[in-house]
Formats: structure tokens, sequence, C-alpha cells
């Protein structure tokens, strides 16, 4: 298999922290931020659709609301939110803002007619937070960790929501669970989820501004309930968070991402095998992006879709938390 990065554009939305998922063709990608944008008025979350045919962005007009009333059926501009695809309808989920901060509220999009609202949900809602990850199995929504608003700390929760009854459910796990985390990734490969990487605490669920980076990767299974047990790997990436994950035949892939206690931005690939249980580093042709977080990955039939992000300004070295440049390019890595 020869992977290679086969398309770089430039010119597309300026964005970090935001959320991305395939339909078909295309990439709908929503809200996120850019530095030095204002984000204290509230305003709707942005709709950009990349299409992978013609490659070309557009940008959906916003929600014409003819009052206050109907605005809450639209969410507001956020970061460190979570979108996902069941059949035709995209959810957004968590994500904050620097005037309202974060959210709980589950909110539907409907990709046909572009259409907003807010589904009737029961049960045990999980906690406002961002950082968390979301993933769909059966049309089941399982959303993980992340950093909860009012208990002011990390979280090692999964929640379900069950798409046909809106019904969401704390799930009781058993087994050791994966640590207090946000920023990491889960991917659902079969019926396990896979977590890797995110920014925890040495000490627990608070920040201490202890931070640590795990590179174990920790699977859920969601027959079972059960956090399994899961060999040492002799290689594996560094930790990381903020990094991008997606599966293809069977593999998990993750790219990018940040770890503070190196003080590094990461631009490398890698794939794990869950039959084996072992990564491998993989070095795709072509030109590929620089190194940067939080941006966004979707597969689109062989082909993933990778925009945006952060990363540290060349002129100022290495590091320095502040002086981030914010990405508005495109890449294509083709399997």
């Amino acid at each position: 298999m020869m992977l290679r990065w086969t398309v770089c554009l430039d010119g597309g939305p300026r964005r970090v922290n935001h959320a991305a998922v395939p339909v078909g063709h295309k990439v709908y990608s929503f809200g996120g931020y850019c530095s030095g944008e204002d984000y204290e008025t509230l305003r709707q979350i942005d709709v950009h659709i990349f299409n992978t045919v013609s490659l070309r962005w557009t940008k959906l007009p916003p929600v014409r609301t003819g009052g206050r009333e109907h605005t809450r059926e639209v969410p507001y501009m956020r970061y460190g939110h979570t979108a996902v695809l069941v059949e035709d309808t995209i959810y957004i989920w968590g994500g904050r803002n620097d005037t309202e901060g974060a959210c709980n509220i589950l909110y539907a999009f409907e990709v046909g007619i572009h259409r907003w609202w807010t589904p009737k949900v029961t049960g045990s809602v999980p906690g406002a937070r961002d950082g968390h990850s979301a993933c769909v199995l059966n049309k089941d929504m399982y959303i993980f960790g992340g950093y909860e608003q009012l208990a002011d700390c990390f979280s090692n929760d999964i929640h379900k929501l069950d798409s046909h009854t809106m019904c969401w459910s704390l799930i009781k796990a058993t087994g050791t669970p994966a640590r207090w985390r946000d920023f990491h990734s889960a991917t659902i490969i079969g019926t396990k989820m896979f977590v890797f990487g995110g920014r925890a605490d040495r000490f627990g669920p608070f920040h201490s501004n202890n931070e640590i980076y795990c590179n174990k990767i920790r699977v859920f299974d969601t027959e079972t309930h059960c956090w399994l047990n899961t060999p040492t790997n002799q290689i594996q990436p560094e930790g990381r968070r903020s990094h991008s994950a997606f599966a293809y035949k069977g593999e998990l892939y993750i790219f990018g991402g940040y770890n503070a206690r190196l003080d590094r931005h990461f631009n490398d690939l890698w794939k794990f095998n869950p039959e084996a249980f072992c990564w491998k580093k993989v070095e795709p042709k072509g030109k590929f992006p620089c190194p940067r977080r939080r941006q966004c990955c979707c597969i689109v039939g062989d082909r993933i879709i990778l925009f945006g992000g952060t990363s540290p300004c060349a002129e100022q070295g290495m590091g320095d938390e502040f002086n981030l440049m914010d990405h508005s390019d495109l890449y294509i890595l083709d399997f």
C-alpha cells in the first residue's frame, strides 16, 4: 500500500478546534475559532462544506431566525465540540464559547435541507464540556472524557445517546477505566472503541498543572461495557493531545497533535493494528502538512481530507503557546 499526499490547497476557512464530518463526497465543517476573531459576541455557528470532487469550499448562509425565539435551535459559535453523522443527521454536542462557557445541548443538522433543530432528549445528560470525543456505533453516539465545566475537572465517563429514543445513559463500565483526559481521540473499529492520547493530570481528575500525555492505547468493548486489559507496545508514538485519528480497513491511524511537556507539535502518521496490537510509523510520499494540532481529519472513500489547525510561528522558534499560526490549508492523503 503506497500512501501519498496528493493535494495541497490553501484559502479554505482558517479554523482551529473545529469539528467536521464526511457526508458522501462532501465534508461538513462546523465552527472552531481563529485567533484574533471576536468570540465575545454570540453568533451562529458557521458551516463550511468542502466538495472533494470539485475541490471547492462553500459557506452556508446564516439561518434567518426572524426573531430571538428560534435562535436556540441553532448552536452558537464554539470550539472543542464534536460532530457525528447518523443516517442523514449530523449531531453537534458540547464545546465552549468565551461568553457562554461550555454547552450540553444536543443540536441536530439535517444534511439534505440544511435545517437545524434541538431534539428533545431524556435520561442522564452528560455535563457541559469541551475536548471530549464522540463516535458512533449502530446509530448510538458514545461520548467519552473531556473537560467538565461545572465539576472543573477532566472526565473519564462514557455516555451513550440512543438516536432512536433520544435517551442519554451513563454507561456503568467495568475493568480499569481509561484515565481522566481531554483532547484525546476515540475511534470505533468493529464493536470496540480505541482511545488514544489526550491531556491528563498526574494526580487524577483535577487540573494541577502537572500534565501527562499517555501514549498507551485503551480499548472499551461496547458489547460487554468493559475496559479491556491491553499489552504494552515496544514501539509507539509519543503521547499527545489535539491529534487526528481515523480508521481505515480495520486499522487505526493517528496524525499530528501536541505534547506540552515536550513542547512539541507533531506531523507524524502512525498506524495501529488491533489484531496484532502493534504500532507502525507510516511515511507517505508527497508534500505533507507542517506540524500542527487541533486540525480536522475526515475519511472520504480512500482519501483522507485534513484541514486547519494551528502551529507555532516559524520565526518564533518552537514552542511558545501564545505565538501560534492558524491554518486555512487542506491536504489530501490517498491510500
